[in-house]
């Protein structure tokens, strides 16, 4: 067979996804299975697998089909899905496109609306603490269809109980795509309008479609971010939405939001006439009880005699002076005592007296220094005397002059007989010296026998 007859991968696989692309069975799928392998990719395509207990196929889901969903998917969910199948070139692997996915079993605005309300569980927005309700409101917003029936009881309702309070309409959609971002714009208003006592939102009822707008997570964010409490009046009794759970007060009709709105303005009247009565009644016997203590003290011996009120205090105000002339002359005594003191420390301390000591101490000491110098030079002089008499005593001149000399031979002084030579000499005696010719050496026998 020739090399020409043998396809190659790439022609194989683009044959295959053509018999995939024009096979009208496989254009529009219609398949059930358990997600796997699911990993939520932001404002991304959805890559994942569907299998059941035997087989297992690839899927993706483009961004713009994803942000349609009303739920997040998750692994291990069961689900519907629509799309059509056809084959990956670069893998060579077929795979289904989903266009559409709901839950398997429950509907996919309930698997959405349970979703949505864990998480806003989980981040604390339904147990916030919830805004009072004004008892007495000057303006009501109310945002809500200007054509149903809602605007019309929350009208009839409040005009009936309280007609003083001020209405406002905010027009809003309330049903369809484009009702959760009317709604939170309107909400915005109110609040940025910062007039308003009290918000009302609602509408009447429907199915889960028609109030799946107050099930949305920017509208309960923004009920949740409002400054001013929010009436939320969504559905009938047995209707409970994310609005109903974030708002302050929850109504079940809009007649019963006008209600818990506003008071009703004849009771507050009678009220108001009830206290009044109390009030007046109450002062009436204050009034009573303060004349009867008047009268009493009236009738006191203080008032009849005025004087008397205050003779203790004079008496006391004596007792005072008394007291205190006696402290001030105590206090007098004290000090002069204390400075009579104090002048004799200054007397004893005065530095005339203990420069006078110190100069009688200096005059005692330079006589006793001069004494001690006196002594000490006699002293000294004695001693040099000694010790002259005692040089001179034993000065050579002072020997010689007695009939002594010495010999000097070759220059040195001839100390022992034994160092005298037979030949010249010089003869040293008390006045002069002479020279001699040594002829003859005699030794003592004491030096023989040495020798």
């Amino acid at each position: 067979m020739a090399t020409n007859d043998y396809l190659t991968v790439t022609a194989l696989t683009q044959y295959l996804k053509r018999k995939f692309d024009v096979d009208p069975y496989l254009g529009k799928i219609y398949l059930t299975g358990e997600i796997s392998n699911f990993r939520l990719r932001p404002h991304a395509h959805q890559y994942f697998s569907l299998k059941d207990d035997h087989a297992k196929i690839n899927a993706i889901m483009f961004r713009s089909a994803f942000e349609k969903l009303k739920f997040t998917p998750e692994t291990g969910m069961k689900v519907l899905v629509t799309g059509r199948i056809s084959l990956y070139e670069p893998s060579g692997s077929y795979q289904i496109y989903v266009e559409r996915m709901e839950p398997d079993g429950i509907g996919q605005l309930y698997q959405a609306y349970e979703q949505l309300k864990k998480k806003l569980e989980a981040e604390g927005l339904f147990s916030a603490p919830k805004r009072l309700l004004p008892h007495f409101p000057k303006r009501i917003a109310v945002i809500t269809s200007p054509s149903g029936a809602v605007i019309r009881d929350i009208i009839t309702t409040t005009r009936r109980r309280y007609p003083i309070a001020q209405i406002v309409l905010y027009p809003a959609v309330v049903q369809g795509d484009g009702a959760a971002p009317d709604l939170v714009r309107q909400i915005q208003r109110v609040n940025a309008n910062g007039s308003y006592d009290t918000l009302i939102i609602g509408r009447g009822g429907g199915s889960i479609e028609d109030l799946w707008p107050f099930n949305e997570e920017s509208v309960a964010r923004a009920i949740a971010a409002s400054r001013i409490p929010i009436i939320s009046s969504v559905g009938h009794e047995t209707d409970t939405t994310i609005a109903d759970l974030v708002a302050d007060v929850r109504a079940a009709t809009p007649t019963a939001a006008a209600e818990l709105a506003v008071p009703v303005l004849n009771d507050e009247i009678l009220k108001l006439q009830q206290q009044r009565t109390r009030l007046y009644n109450a002062m009436a016997n204050r009034i009573n009880f303060q004349q009867e203590r008047l009268n009493k003290l009236l009738k006191a011996y203080v008032f009849q005699q005025p004087q008397r009120l205050y003779e203790t205090y004079v008496q006391r105000l004596d007792h005072a002076q008394q007291g205190l002339q006696r402290n001030m002359q105590t206090q007098l005594r004290q000090q002069a005592q204390r400075v009579a003191l104090a002048q004799q420390g200054l007397l004893s301390r005065n530095p005339l007296a203990r420069v006078q000591r110190g100069q009688q101490d200096v005059d005692q000491l330079r006589t006793r220094l001069t004494a001690a110098a006196t002594r000490y030079l006699a002293t000294q002089r004695e001693k040099v005397g000694r010790l002259v008499n005692g040089l001179d005593y034993l000065s050579p001149l002072k020997i010689m002059g007695r009939g002594y000399g010495y010999v000097v031979q070759d220059d040195h002084v001839v100390r022992h007989i034994t160092d005298l030579k037979q030949e010249t000499a010089t003869i040293h005696l008390d006045g002069g010296s002479a020279s001699a010719e040594i002829t003859g050496i005699t030794p003592d026998k004491e030096t023989q026998q040495d020798d």
